[in-house]
C-alpha cells in the first residue's frame, strides 16, 4: 500500500491520490487499509513520503566512498530513471506532498526527507573529496536543480530540461573537483 501511494503521489499529486486510488493500484481490500492504517490518507502519506525517502538515500549507498562525480552521476541517474520509466509522466512523491500539503504534519515529514537527502548527499560528496562547506552548498543545488529539472521535463514531456540541468550540474561537480 506504501509503495502504491508512492506511486502514485509521484504521478498523479496530493489531491489525486485517494483511499480509492491506492486500493485499485495495489489491489489491497478496504479493510487492510484502514487497519493499516487509521489515522487516514494522513497517515498513509507519510508512510509513502518516508517509504520515497529511504529509497532514493538507499540507492546513493553504492557511491559511498567515490569521487563527488560519481555522487552527482548517481543522484541524477535516479531520477532520469524515473522521468525515463515513466515517460515523463512521474516525479517525486515528496516534493508533490510538499506544494500541495496544508497539514503541518505532513510537511514535517517531507522536510525531514529533504533534509535527509542534503545531509547524506553532503556527506557523500564529502568523502568525494569536497570540502564540507563546498559539499553542503552543492548537495542543496543538486536536489533543488534536479527537482526542478523533473517538473520541467515532466510539463514538456521531454528529457530536455532534465539533460540541460544534468550537464550543468556535472560540468559544476568536475570544477569543484578540481579546484
Amino acid at each position: 500500500m506504501v509503495e502504491g501511494a508512492m506511486a502514485l503521489l509521484a504521478q498523479r499529486g496530493l489531491q489525486a491520490t485517494s483511499f480509492a486510488e491506492v486500493l485499485a493500484a495495489t489491489g489491497t481490500p478496504r479493510g487492510s487499509l484502514y487497519h493499516h492504517f487509521p489515522g487516514g490518507k494522513d497517515q498513509l502519506v507519510a508512510a509513502a513520503v518516508d517509504r520515497a525517502g529511504a529509497v532514493l538515500t538507499d540507492a546513493m549507498e553504492p557511491v559511498a566512498g567515490a569521487p563527488a562525480e560519481a555522487v552527482v552521476a548517481r543522484f541524477l541517474a535516479i531520477w532520469r530513471a524515473v522521468l525515463t520509466r515513466s515517460r515523463c509522466e512521474s516525479g517525486c512523491a515528496v516534493l508533490a506532498v510538499t506544494v500541495a500539503t496544508d497539514s503541518e504534519e505532513l510537511l514535517s515529514h517531507a522536510t525531514a526527507v529533504f533534509r535527509a537527502w542534503r545531509e547524506r548527499l553532503t556527506d557523500l560528496l564529502q568523502q568525494g573529496g569536497l570540502a564540507p562547506e563546498a559539499a553542503r552548498r552543492f548537495a542543496m543545488v543538486l536536489i533543488a536543480s534536479a527537482e526542478g529539472a523533473v517538473v520541467l521535463s515532466r510539463a514538456d514531456q521531454s528529457m530536455e530540461a532534465f539533460e540541460a540541468v544534468a550537464l550543468q550540474l556535472t560540468e559544476q561537480i568536475r570544477a569543484a573537483s578540481a579546484g
